[in-house]
């Protein structure tokens, strides 16, 4: 029940930001969170539409010139995405996505909806490009109906304000719209309203699937799907944390893969796991499916016996919930110790964030996965040590130099990364007689690292050196069996130092 009372206004708000309207946010709310619950893969997780997931539609939208079969042919893709992430088993990668992306990711779209807001703050019709608002806004100011403003203004003070002891039992949103809606109403306010929200259930629209429809809806279709899907399985990350269980996510994206592809069909917002409806329902005592359940079949009620109630919802005080949404999404536990982070964490947060909010979504995450991944690479090819020896020898007294022999010694990761500094000592040691190389304390080798080890074991031998190399049996099995030339001789690995300088 509680879930449901939440969930109420929000749904009201994000069908409107979307551009689709009131009503597709209710019906969002509806039948992802029911399908979610009763097929998906977090028993105690609420479904619906959430800030990231709106932001992105309400992209569409534009882009789609509010075409609504074209709308629901995007959604209705969107939710096959995310039906064939489930069969990859996709859902357990989300958990290696890093901190940093997230981070800037959600802190970008919280600044998203509180600047998509600004126009119906203000009393102004809704726009979707973020560039355009800010660069108009200083003309858009002399419009401002200030009646707007102040219903904004209460609606913002309410949800930030109300005491913790009573928005437990009644959501500050929905205090919000109880108050300021008969405030506005009474008062005669000149301001923009929902509209009409129809009680019945809504029309069957058919997704238009045309080859040049395809085209254009298969990247917002993809990017949709990413974003719900990282969206849904971090809200149940958090669930888990809270409830001491495990979720199943790939069983969680076939419910939200079937959700998603049945809102298209009645016209509704695509969503993802909400996390704060979800976790107010835990604290609210919900431990299974049925409080899933109970929170849509409560909204379907509310919209047959109380829709018309709703049409004179003022937009602004839906601009001033959101704008707190926008504010609640923000990453605060990143920010606090932005100046203490790592620089490259910090740099990858702040690239994310700005492309998240300047360009789209899905570059944002694509170039934060890139620039940690690159990160990694630097910080573990920085921590392989590559040894060239040329006197003693580790393992006892023998003279190196008399022997004409070398020994280089690799220790830590021995891949991509570290190849080329590898090789580069292997060439100040090519005037001797017997190169050792001691890979016994690499923990793996990827197929750069292979192939790199064979071409300068094909140089050395072309070059009159001998070489041994030191090897565990498993990565000893690995070079055989990519040694289809038979450049390695069997008799010249070794799995200690020790016996391999026996050989000099």
């Amino acid at each position: 029940m509680t879930a449901a009372v939440i969930a109420l206004p929000l749904a009201l708000a994000f069908g409107v930001a979307s551009g689709l309207g009131a009503t597709a946010g209710l019906y969002g709310a509806i039948i992802l969170g029911l399908v979610s619950a009763l097929v998906g893969g977090t028993p105690t997780q609420i479904s619906g539409p959430t800030g990231p997931m709106t932001v992105m539609i309400a992209s569409a939208v534009v882009t789609l010139h509010q075409d609504l079969k074209l709308i629901a042919a995007t959604i209705f893709l969107a939710g096959l995405f995310q039906l064939v992430f489930a069969m990859a088993r996709i859902g357990r990668f989300v958990r290696y996505i890093p901190y940093p992306v997230i981070s800037g990711f959600m802190s970008g779209i919280g600044i998203i909806i509180i600047i998509l807001q600004i126009h119906p703050f203000l009393g102004l019709s809704p726009e979707a490009s973020v560039l355009h608002i800010l660069t108009s806004l200083p003309q858009q100011l002399l419009q401002t109906n200030f009646s707007a403003v102040v219903l904004a203004a209460l609606a913002l003070a309410i949800v930030f304000f109300t005491p913790p002891h009573i928005s437990q039992w009644l959501p500050s949103p929905l205090i919000a719209l109880i108050v300021l809606t008969p405030l506005s109403m009474l008062l005669n306010l000149p301001v923009d309203t929902i509209g009409q929200i129809p009680s019945t259930w809504p029309d069957l629209v058919i997704p238009s699937f045309g080859f040049v429809d395809i085209r254009l809806i298969v990247p917002l279709a993809f990017t949709l799907a990413v974003l719900g899907t990282i969206d849904t399985l971090l809200t149940s990350i958090v669930a888990d944390s809270i409830t001491q269980t495990r979720h199943q996510p790939n069983k969680e994206l076939v419910g939200q893969g079937l959700g998603n592809a049945l809102c298209a069909f009645a016209g509704a917002i695509p969503g993802a796991g909400a996390t704060m409806r979800t976790v107010i329902n835990i604290k609210s005592g919900g431990t299974n499916r049925l409080s899933g359940i109970f929170h849509a079949l409560i909204l379907l009620l509310i919209v047959i016996f109380f829709a018309p109630l709703a049409a004179a919802i003022p937009m602004a005080v839906l601009a001033g919930i959101l704008i707190k949404v926008g504010i609640d999404i923000l990453d605060y536990r990143f920010l606090a110790v932005w100046k203490d982070s790592p620089r490259h964490d910090l740099g990858i947060m702040v690239s994310v964030f700005f492309v998240t909010v300047f360009i789209d979504l899905i570059t944002a995450v694509l170039l934060g996965i890139v620039m940690a991944s690159l990160s990694i690479v630097y910080r573990i090819t920085q921590a392989t040590r590559i040894n060239l020896i040329s006197e003693d020898s580790p393992t006892g007294p023998v003279d190196l130099e008399s022997k004409q022999a070398r020994i280089i010694k690799i220790e830590g990761a021995f891949f991509f990364g570290s190849s080329t500094a590898f090789e580069s000592h292997v060439n100040k040691a090519l005037n001797i007689k017997t190169m050792i190389i001691d890979i016994s304390g690499v923990p793996f080798l990827d197929i750069t690292a292979m192939f790199t080890l064979k071409d300068l074991h094909v140089t050395l031998q072309h070059s009159g050196v001998e070489v041994i190399i030191v090897a565990s049996h498993e990565l000893q099995q690995e070079l055989f069996k990519l040694d289809r030339a038979k450049t390695f001789r069997k008799d010249k690995f070794f799995t200690s130092l020790e016996d391999a300088v026996r050989q000099l």
